[in-house]
């Protein structure tokens, strides 16, 4: 297929061929794959700047988008892409197999570093998900930064550079510039930008931007990263948002405000951290789904509420295919055994055929988790249904999964379904989603109106 570049593209690409590190904030569907991809050709076979490229991604991404797209352009066919994924033995073997660019999943990013050690051979690194090494703690940016002065070209590549607030832009820049624009230390960024906004006695769980910090972050940034939205530059089809208001039975409710009562009255009013609040909310979207894991981690079903309306929407949607994400594994394992007595054609999202008979066609319903195929994977081709069975409080994550129907191809309106339990903990996520805020702090502060709101009622 000919690749014409919009616009766009080209100046994206002529700026990854012209500085040496760069960060494409671009929206999901703009085409990042083949801008880069298209960079690389023109660096490596025509300017000679460059001679291996080290591509890290999502696994699925770096499983199956990176060579698929190569595959897909004409100009990109004599690029290649060889996956590093698998065993160690079957990672060493791709690594001594000659090609242009070689993709490896950020899990392995460590691996690889201690790998080589002194020996480097990347002189060109592509970042797929930038927003992935958000954290300066994880092992994954502290091992990047050790090779990064072998690294002649960087570049960064996210839709979502900043989804739970511009806290988290300090490690992506860091990688691009080394602390040259928001400081070479995380609590340097802090203090110059920001104000502590939530803590305990020893600990700061949030901070709010200072009065003009949003601006001059983005002055400080600007030449480094370029921001573009897909509303700007896509005729995309429309995306309708439907809640569908799942209302649990008498006994369903009552089982739910007593699991309720009990879990949130054990924290007795403490200041939570993010990890307990996390798996105080985890517990509650679980039984606001119909099922929850005991300490053996055994399943025990509750209710079928949701189950049931789940089963209901997809009848109604008249054998339109649908991309369903659930949250927990006793989801995936019960919408299986449901659809199993319809006569769908439904298929787990496990490799990358999974996708390419989505696409053809060949699948009614689709099932993934949005951790594994919310980024990369094109699915526009086979449907334009997103269906929530279970939600989760990463914007991000919402985001990205939602883009893998409404992107660049779709040829239809978009609908995403989600289904809220009334009276849950659903409610709360899906406001803070909606919200688009900061969905950590909204999980801290729904999270304690509900500890206050239980107190209260155990007090009458």
């Amino acid at each position: 297929m000919e690749f014409k570049p919009y616009p766009y593209q080209q100046y994206c690409a002529n700026r990854i061929i012209r500085d040496p590190a760069i960060g494409l904030f671009l929206d999901m569907g703009l085409g990042k794959t083949a801008i880069t991809l298209s960079a690389i050709s023109e660096l490596k076979y025509n300017r000679f700047e460059i001679s291996r490229a080290l591509v890290i991604a999502p696994k699925k991404v770096a499983e199956a988008t990176w060579s698929k797209e190569s595959e897909k352009w004409d100009h990109l066919k004599h690029l290649r892409v060889v996956k590093v994924l698998g065993s160690k033995t079957q990672r060493i073997r791709a690594l001594n197999t000659p090609a242009d660019v070689y993709a490896i999943n950020r899990e392995n990013v460590q691996w690889l570093v201690d790998y080589y050690q002194n020996a480097w051979p990347f002189d060109m690194v592509v970042i797929d998900e930038l927003s992935s090494f958000k954290s300066h703690k994880a092992k994954r940016f502290k091992s990047l930064t050790w090779v990064r002065k072998d690294i002649k070209k960087i570049v960064g590549l996210t839709g979502t550079p900043a989804s739970n607030g511009l806290i988290d832009l300090w490690a992506q820049v860091y990688l691009l510039d080394g602390g040259e624009r928001l400081g070479r230390r995380i609590s340097h960024y802090r203090a110059r930008f920001f104000d502590p906004e939530q803590r305990g006695r020893d600990m700061v769980y949030s901070y709010a931007l200072k009065p003009g910090a949003e601006e001059a972050i983005q002055r400080a940034i600007g030449d480094i990263c370029i921001s573009l939205s897909a509303e700007e530059y896509l005729a995309l089809p429309d995306l309708v948002s439907n809640t569908v208001p799942v209302a649990l039975s008498p006994k369903a409710a009552g089982a739910y405000r007593e699991f309720e009562k009990n879990l949130l009255v054990e924290v007795d009013g403490e200041i939570l951290d993010a990890g307990s609040a996390a798996v105080l909310s985890g517990k509650l979207l679980q039984m606001a789904n119909g099922a929850v894991y005991n300490d053996s981690k055994d399943t025990i079903e509750v209710h079928g509420c949701k189950l049931e309306a789940f089963m209901e929407l997809i009848e109604a949607l008249g054998g339109e295919s649908a991309l369903v994400f659930y949250n927990f594994r006793h989801d995936l394992d019960r919408i299986k055994r449901a659809l199993s007595k319809t006569g769908l054609a439904v298929r787990e999202m496990k490799t990358p055929q999974d996708a390419d008979d989505w696409n053809a066609g060949k699948v009614d319903v689709l099932l993934a988790h949005p951790a594994s195929a919310a980024y990369g994977l094109n699915l526009q081709q086979g449907g334009n249904h997103v269906v929530w069975f279970g939600l989760n409080w990463s914007l991000e994550l919402y985001q990205q999964a939602n883009k893998r129907l409404h992107r660049q191809g779709q040829k239809s309106k978009v609908f995403v379904h989600h289904l809220v339990a009334e009276g849950t903990r659903d409610e709360d996520v899906m406001a803070a989603l909606e919200a688009k805020g900061d969905t950590q702090k909204s999980l801290m502060d729904s999270l304690k109106a509900r500890i206050e709101k239980v107190k209260e009622g155990a007090g009458k």
